[in-house]
């Protein structure tokens, strides 16, 4: 079966300078459902958990626990069935 690949990126928490990724809820190679927690992010004002968009495979994690991360940035990849 043919995969291809979702980057899982910092999406627009509005205007903090400072976001953590303070939790992934997943190890790489395990899968995960559409909707379940990937990962936990916190700013200075509330926490966000990031859920996934679709089923797969966490395939990457490019930033560890306790990282500062950007809008923007690429935190992982999934690998998805086409």
């Amino acid at each position: 079966m043919e995969k291809r690949t979702f980057d899982l990126k910092t999406p627009d928490l509005g205007d903090s300078d400072k976001i953590e990724l303070v939790k992934w809820y997943l190890k790489q190679g395990e899968s995960v459902s559409e909707g379940d927690e990937i990962l936990e992010l916190v700013t200075d004002k509330a926490s966000f958990p990031i859920e996934s968009p679709m089923d797969g495979v966490l395939t990457e994690i490019l930033f560890q626990e306790g990282s500062q991360v950007k809008k923007g940035d690429i935190l992982g990849r999934l690998s998805i069935p086409v």
